[in-house]
């Protein structure tokens, strides 16, 4: 089973349809007993930094995030979720969870699109991934494949961690992480096939290490 993180601040519902549009057995919980055995969580997000920080905070969840982390239970932030892993964002100068090195920037005024246009802030639509490093939640999806973006920031995780790239205005990291612990700045629970089967390799992947161990 996968647990969605219910920390009040989240888009858990539209990845629990996903998941269980697949069949796969998830459930939306704040519970630390039911966290602790699920096989894998998902850290999804929306809204501001500040304010998911603080919820964060009264419901006591950012130490079930910490100790995901260090027992190595897999864990994949979304959106907002995958900002606030890092250490600090630039929304309000907020400091963030710091279970990865990084920094969340504020896109900047007057970004202009390859072709000379405007690109409006936030970045909303559908846009493309370069891999730049292998990653096996991206296994079966096409190099071609669009996902769902909405955000204003843009994450500048350690280098060392970038596993896809996207351009908007400017190239920004839009997948980062390692073995058991990604975050991705775009929705794969919005985003078609190639969203559904990034989820689906996260559960496959949940599933392999459990019975690993």
């Amino acid at each position: 089973m996968l647990a969605i993180l219910d920390y009040k601040a989240g888009n858990q519902t539209s990845v629990r349809r996903a998941l269980e549009h697949m069949g796969i057995p998830c459930a939306v919980t704040a519970d630390p007993a039911l966290l602790e055995s699920a096989q894998g969580i998902i850290f999804p997000g929306v809204g501001a930094a500040g304010q998911a920080m603080r919820a964060l905070g009264e419901a006591g969840q950012a130490a079930a995030l910490r100790r995901a982390v260090d027992v190595g239970q897999p864990l994949l932030g979304i959106c907002l979720g995958c900002q606030i892993l890092l250490e600090r964002s630039e929304e309000n100068d907020t400091p963030t969870l710091g279970l990865v090195p990084g920094v969340c920037r504020r896109f900047e005024d007057n970004l202009r699109q390859e072709d000379g246009s405007p690109a409006p802030v936030p970045h909303m639509g559908w846009n493309s991934l370069r891999a730049v490093a292998p990653c096996c939640l991206l296994k079966g999806v096409e190099p071609t494949a669009e996902f769902y973006f909405v955000h204003g920031y843009y994450v500048e995780p350690d280098p060392a961690l970038v596993l896809a790239t996207t351009v908007y205005g400017r190239e920004f990291c839009s997948l980062y992480g390692r073995e058991g612990l990604w975050a991705a700045q775009f929705h794969p629970e919005k985003s078609g096939r190639p969203g559904l089967a990034l989820l689906r390799n996260f559960y496959d992947y949940c599933r392999e290490a459990r019975h690993a161990q």
